[in-house]
């Protein structure tokens, strides 16, 4: 009786669940019968095919997977908030940067050239997006941990990747193509120098810095431009792993970073960053050796300081990872109005391929997606295309016009003017490229126990180099940027000087 009991008040207990639960319905909202049986003759016959809510369900199934990101396909995200701390008006009419402003913002962590499904434990840089949600509309902020990039001309993005993607032969990265590729790319030294040191392993999300990259423009209301770098500073302090630390901790857990992120934010711990910018006028650009406009170099702080704009904290995790994570949307194109792109050769590629990915990854309308769309009203006769919820504006989807109901420009957005004088179109390396000053500077700010961690990450891959003049080449390029950096991974690789100044003087 006991039993009956208990199975009575079990059966009583499902039964009451299932009145709370909601309808399932197909996608149109039509209520679904049978969600556990296809449609088919006789009860052991085949498969009707008007069976639509089964052709639905697999045909949805199919497509759940969006196309993945040829770069920074592995990542995460979180919201927050930033909070505007200085006056910058008289450099920018952007007003997320007026003292006091508080924007909500989307950040995503990533690692570029791995996989979606790949540890992040490997060495690799980390990407570092941030979508304002601004009063003047969305702003995109895309750097990386890193403060510099590999290459400096958008023209060679593609051969980058392809060098540190798998063979298409043997679909395995191999250290014989990155440096390969490399070796013909001296500005690619400083960069591969932070990249095998222990920065190319952040322990996590929270404790790494941020930066632009870039060189963008400021503008203000009086049309003046005034260059810009941004620098994300973590309040959580710096932390990375060595080569060791890291194959512990992927052992563990291969998606460590994102559960940091995730559970410091649950338990209110919120990570937070101080924005701080670099500031220079068109005027004082020769009184560099580098080309401020050189995404493979930074501005040293010692001539151009590091000025506090504000700080944002991360409070919220997405609701959902695919709708609000992998459907975010970043471009370096996407600005509000007195910050504009410079002249920086990389920069200017950005400013089409990022917006061109999203249109091929997600669809031509993906600004429309919640995640990616803007607070304020969006106000134009862009129109239709596959996924389109704009409301439209009646008969009016052109401008000018004399109804009510068109569209106007104002002339105080306009883009500012650059002014050339006795120009020509050509396809040269940009001034003063210095591409090893820099690498050397970094090498030599490292502490000696970092200093062994770079040569013996380094020299561990370039030992797995086939061509054996690639390697050489390589390590005439380190010696250039540091004597004693070149003299060490000549010693580690069992090369002599005379090695190694052969593939300069062919």
């Amino acid at each position: 009786m006991k039993k009956r009991s208990i199975l009575y008040a079990l059966v009583m207990s499902s039964i009451s669940i299932m009145a709370q639960q909601k309808q399932i319905t197909t996608n149109t909202g039509t209520p679904v019968g049978d969600n556990q049986n296809s449609k088919t003759i006789g009860q052991n016959g085949q498969v009707l095919l008007e069976d639509i809510h089964l052709i639905e369900k697999l045909a949805s199934f199919d497509r759940e997977r969006i196309p993945e990101r040829v770069v920074h396909a592995r990542g995460t995200g979180a919201y927050g908030e930033f909070i505007a701390s200085g006056d910058f008006s008289g450099y920018t009419r952007a007003s997320l940067f007026e003292k006091g402003k508080k924007t909500p913002v989307f950040v995503r962590f990533s690692t570029v050239v791995h996989g979606t499904g790949s540890p992040e434990t490997l060495r690799d840089p980390r990407g570092f997006a941030t979508k304002f949600y601004t009063d003047q509309g969305n702003y995109d902020l895309v750097g990386n941990n890193l403060p510099v990039f590999f290459i400096r001309d958008a023209i060679k993005f593609p051969d980058m990747v392809h060098a540190f993607k798998p063979s298409p032969v043997t679909n395995k990265q191999d250290a014989s193509r990155v440096f390969d590729f490399f070796s013909n790319i001296p500005e690619g030294t400083h960069m591969l120098t932070r990249v095998y040191s222990d920065y190319g392993i952040p322990a996590n999300y929270r404790q790494m810095d941020g930066s632009g990259v870039h060189a963008f423009k400021w503008v203000n209301d009086g049309g003046e431009v005034t260059y810009v770098k941004y620098t994300w500073k973590s309040l959580q302090g710096v932390k990375n792993l060595t080569a060791a630390e890291a194959t512990e901790m992927q052992g563990k857990d291969f998606q460590h970073a994102t559960v940091d992120l995730y559970e410091n934010i649950k338990m209110e711990k919120y990570p937070s960053w101080e924005l701080y910018v670099q500031l220079l006028k068109p005027s004082d650009f020769d009184k560099s050796d580098i080309n401020p406009l050189d995404p493979t170099k930074v501005w040293p702080e010692s001539m151009i300081p590091l000025q506090l704009v504000g700080k944002m904290t991360l409070n919220r995790v997405p609701d959902n990872f695919f709708q609000e994570v992998e459907q975010s949307a970043f471009s370096p194109g996407t600005l509000v109005p007195g910050i504009e792109p410079s002249e920086d050769k990389l920069l200017q590629g950005r400013l089409f391929s990022y917006f061109d990915t999203q249109r091929y990854r997600i669809g031509a309308n993906f600004q429309q997606l919640p995640i990616n769309a803007s607070k304020v009203a969006v106000v134009s006769n862009n129109q239709d295309g596959a996924f389109s919820t704009k409301k439209g504006n009646g008969d009016i989807n052109y401008e000018p016009s004399a109804s009510k109901n068109g569209f106007i420009d104002n002339e105080n957005y306009q883009y500012s003017k650059s002014s050339f004088v006795n120009t020509t179109t050509v396809q040269q390396k940009i001034s003063k490229p210095n591409d090893f000053k820099q690498a050397g500077e970094f090498y030599r700010s490292l502490n000696e126990k970092e200093k062994q961690n770079l040569i013996s990450n380094l020299s561990g891959d370039l030992k797995g180099v086939a061509n054996k003049d690639v390697v050489k080449k390589m390590v005439g390029y380190f010696y250039m940027a540091d004597a004693d950096y070149g003299k060490r991974l000549a010693k580690e690789l069992g090369l002599s000087r005379e090695d190694v100044e052969k593939m300069f003087l062919r």
